[in-house]
């Protein structure tokens, strides 16, 4: 049943990029440097004193199987067993993202062989399904993964057999999302997972096949239980079920590859059933969230999928317009208002009447258009700058705002009784980095989506730039991402996957990022110290020069301190264990 070897990238290894995970195969399993079972069990552990249990400062949880089978039972006899196997199949895949995020920063220099083989130990470590690797052979300077494995003991499949016996479908949901979601992370590109043998189907035991999208062709069936609605995307449709996609008859709207709303995480899906919920009423909606997170791509699709969607959807970013021209824009002006006003000419309300009106950064209007748009949104009228008749306009009123407005109401810069009309239904949108499961499939969306406007062939990202893309706090957000994407698709060769140096220009925040994600290989490289140049340099100095003690207690504490006393988030700020930094710090407290 194996697949015969291509593993070609050991042999060719001098031609790798630094930092390039070469192309191998599970041929090369006996000899590969990376973590076994006995090194993933390390780094369980269980506190029972304070009742957490933790997998390298991940806390996990020990519950009985036939628990979660209570939980999968009530969640197909009340959603249906399609929204039921969307929900099992996305928790997995998160879980699975975790678990490639653990293995690769706790181990960055293992042999790339090892670092795939790490999920299926891990998955057999906690006791969800036993793993028995036949073949797998990947090459990411193409892009692609081709594995067959069969699963022993799966325990989706003990209680799916208890609560409903033998059907005909397969039913490891969470670990066939698991698997996609611990391989998409490592290789940069969407890979899926099909179960082609089930023992919820009577089969002897379940066998599974995972490949890349590309080798798979169409993937559309697979994929769309990672999609929460309808109307969001796991990012990696085919070129040619793309082009039967309907596009849309309104011209201001943007192609509709541009328009995908991409993601899996629970930031995001909460933020996505909210939409889903108040898409067909009138109600106005104030989305919230940091500049970048994509409040107009959610206020486009709220009109889209909402009663209005063949009326006209118009747009208008309030901090871009001067204060002087923004009610001229927004109310319309009568020929003669002021000097240049030689016609009349509709305002934003009249050209979406019927329709939806976006008003992007609300938080910048002056005090007068505040007081204008009040009267709009009570009586329904506009009345035009210069004229003396009143309009009547049926629109939704959408806003956006990246400022907190009741500050800005408790200040005085913004008025009260509009903010409440404003804020009738608000959904507040997650920054990047608290959604860190959707950045392989946005990884993923947008280098499909550059490499076809640039007319560009880059496959993936190295093993470097996906670990640095993963620990980056993203202070733009997704627009940052899909700029980084962009820039590391015209900077990288073809055929080749795009590396740090492509994506980072600025020598700071690049260095900051690698110490971050604690590569010291790639620390002293950019520094260009040796290790004992930094430690001299850092190390706090006492009568007898720099002390190891002293720094330690010294990172231990700056660690904490930047972690808002977070012990977890402190750990792997230091790259260790939660339950190793509190023993240091006992210690340190000891010492005193």
């Amino acid at each position: 049943m194996a697949m015969p070897s291509k593993r070609s990238g050991y042999t060719a290894a001098s031609l790798l990029q630094p930092g390039e995970m070469p192309a191998g195969d599970s041929d090369n399993l006996d000899s590969a440097r990376g973590p076994r079972v006995k090194d993933l069990a390390e780094c369980l552990f269980f506190s029972p004193g304070d009742g957490r249990i933790w997998l390298e400062g991940q806390r996990m949880v020990l519950m009985h199987n036939t628990s979660l089978g209570s939980l999968r039972r009530e969640l197909i006899e009340r959603l249906g067993l399609e929204r039921a196997r969307g929900l099992l199949t996305r928790a997995g895949y998160s879980s699975g993202v975790r678990d490639a995020q653990l293995v690769r920063e706790r181990w960055p220099d293992a042999d790339p062989e090892a670092i795939f083989y790490a999920g299926t130990q891990l998955h057999s470590l906690e006791g969800v399904v036993q793993v028995e690797t036949v073949h797998f052979e990947f090459d990411p300077r193409k892009g692609t993964y081709d594995g067959e494995f069969l699963w022993h003991h799966s325990s989706e499949d003990d209680e799916h057999i208890s609560a409903y016996g033998i059907g005909t479908e397969p039913a490891c949901w969470m670990q066939l999302g698991y698997a996609m979601g611990y391989v998409t992370t490592l290789l940069g590109r969407m890979t899926v997972f099909r179960e082609v043998e089930c023992r919820s189907m009577g089969h002897a035991t379940c066998r599974v096949i995972g490949k890349t999208v590309e080798l798979w062709g169409d993937v559309e069936e697979d994929l769309r239980y990672l999609n929460a609605e309808d109307f969001v995307s796991h990012g990696a449709l085919t070129r040619a079920s793309e082009s039967a996609l309907p596009e849309t008859a309104d011209s201001d709207l943007p192609p509709l590859g541009e328009r995908r709303m991409i993601g899996v995480s629970s930031p995001f899906i909460a933020a996505c059933h909210m939409l889903r919920r108040v898409a067909t009423t009138r109600a106005t909606v104030l989305f919230t969230g940091e500049s970048g997170v994509g409040k107009e791509l959610f206020a486009r699709m709220l009109h889209e999928i909402g009663s209005r969607r063949e009326k006209p959807f118009v747009a208008i970013n309030c901090a871009a317009i001067p204060d002087t021209l923004i009610e001229s824009e927004l109310f319309g002006v009568e020929r003669g208002a002021f000097t240049g006003a030689t016609t009349s000419r509709p305002g934003r309300f009249e050209r979406a009447n019927g329709g939806t009106l976006f008003l992007d950064e609300i938080g910048t209007l002056s005090p007068s258009s505040q007081g204008k748009l009040l009267r709009v949104l009570q009586e329904g009228v506009v009345e035009r700058v210069g004229g003396t008749r009143e309009i009547r306009v049926d629109v939704r009123v959408v806003a956006a705002t990246n400022v907190e407005l009741r500050e800005a109401v408790a200040k005085g810069e913004f008025r009260e009784d509009l903010f409440y009309r404003l804020n009738v239904f608000p959904i507040p949108l997650p920054p990047l980095r608290e959604r860190r499961d959707d950045i392989p499939l946005l990884l993923s969306h947008f280098l499909r989506q550059y490499n076809q406007l640039h007319g560009r062939s880059i496959n993936g990202f190295t093993a470097k730039a996906m670990r640095a893309l993963l620990n980056y706090h993203f202070p733009g957000n997704v627009r940052e991402l899909q700029n980084l994407v962009e820039r590391g698709v015209i900077a990288a060769e073809d055929n080749s996957p795009i590396d740090l140096v492509h994506l980072f220009r600025d020598e700071e925040t690049t260095r900051n990022l690698l110490f971050t994600i604690g590569s010291e290989g790639e620390l002293a490289q950019e520094n260009e110290e040796s290790a004992l140049e930094r430690f001299q340099r850092f190390a706090p100095a006492g009568k007898e020069g720099p002390s190891l003690d002293r720094l330690e207690a010294r990172l231990v504490r700056e660690a904490v301190s930047k972690a808002d006393g977070n012990l977890s988030a402190a750990a792997r700020l230091l790259g260790l264990t939660r339950s190793r930094l509190a023993y240091r710090m006992k210690k340190l407290d000891e010492e005193g």
